[in-house]
């Protein structure tokens, strides 16, 4: 039998591929309509618990129309800081589709906060105002500028309201938002990041739920982005919004079922099925709307197939024998 080697990426060597967001904006678009279509496979995350308030979780998944089959293995460990490690880590193996034989085994970080922010951005281009300018981010680590750089590919953004208790965390953020031409605000208080904005993207810590943000704080008309679950967020706050979306519904049940969303209204559509027409984003100026997009797959095999190509074109990375 002929050997077989399988490609192996760096952190460094998946973003030296070159992959764009908004090449990863586009193949999640793809991937989310085929997923309406019912033409994706991809079980609800399997999650293991090593330690309070941590976890480690499977995420496998098949998009046929990309080719793109694999699984992610991520973990999220909040105390990790105090040890100079990060918090979030991912390991992501992509297979052959015809023979299941694994392709390339690569860091899964980069690949995660990317598919995220153009989930964000997918779900804002359909349910926010097209003329939003004024973008609120609660939480300025990877997920926070990861957000910002793809909705600043789709929407014509001026200015951004910025809140982390960090002040280094903070600084880092407002020169890297500075660098894309954007007036950055540091927020003294959260609400200075959700009142008045035009879209808000909550990328803080998931827990302990802290429902910091309050009623009458998201403006008629703005769209929010939940990446923390639904930490930032008082049940009534959430109430008050018109349209309430998420990007899978099995996986949304699963989290309600631990404890989870348990304050949300009624959910209006999955990402997939307002990406493919099937029902509408936003309708009036007036809406109130949210994404809480809890992590898909589907998102990271169809990133991860593009940083393949790309970096098999780049001849990057090391082939390592099974």
């Amino acid at each position: 039998m002929p050997e077989h080697k399988v490609l192996y990426l760096t952190q460094e060597e998946v973003a030296a591929a070159g992959v764009t967001m908004a090449e990863v904006i586009e193949a999640l678009e793809i991937a989310f309509r085929e997923h309406a279509e019912g033409r994706v496979e991809m079980p609800p995350k399997a999650v293991v618990h090593s330690r309070p308030g941590a976890f480690i979780c499977a995420m496998p998944a098949y998009v046929p129309a990309l080719h793109a089959v694999g699984m992610k293995w991520a973990g999220g460990y909040p105390e990790n800081a105090k040890r100079g490690l990060p918090r979030v880590t991912g390991l992501l193996v992509l297979n052959d589709e015809e023979t299941g034989m694994p392709l390339a085994i690569m860091d899964g970080v980069w690949i995660t906060a990317k598919r995220t922010g153009a989930a964000t951005a997918l779900s804002a281009k359909h349910l926010a105002r097209p003329d939003s300018q004024v973008v609120g981010i609660l939480g300025c680590g990877v997920q926070g500028r990861s957000n910002l750089e793809a909705l600043n590919i789709l929407f014509p953004l001026t200015q951004v309201m910025a809140y982390d208790p960090s002040p280094q965390q903070l600084d880092a953020f407002t020169a890297e938002a500075a660098a894309q031409g954007l007036e950055v605000v540091k927020a003294g208080e959260p609400r200075e990041a959700v009142d008045g904005c035009d879209l808000v993207v909550t990328a803080g810590v998931s827990r302990p739920r802290h429902r910091t943000i309050k009623p009458g704080w998201l403006n008629e008309g703005a769209f929010a982005s939940l990446l923390d679950l639904d930490a930032y967020w008082e049940d009534a706050a959430l109430q008050e919004v018109d349209k309430f979306t998420t990007d899978d519904l099995p996986q949304m049940e699963h989290y309600q079922a631990m404890g989870h969303f348990q304050g949300i209204p009624a959910i209006h559509a999955t990402l997939g099925e307002i990406a493919a027409g099937k029902k509408p984003g936003r309708q009036t100026e007036k809406e109130r709307t949210i994404a809480a997009n809890i992590g898909a797959a589907m998102a990271d095999m169809a990133t991860a197939v593009l940083v393949h190509r790309r970096a098999v074109e780049r001849g990057l990375g090391r082939r390592l024998p099974l």
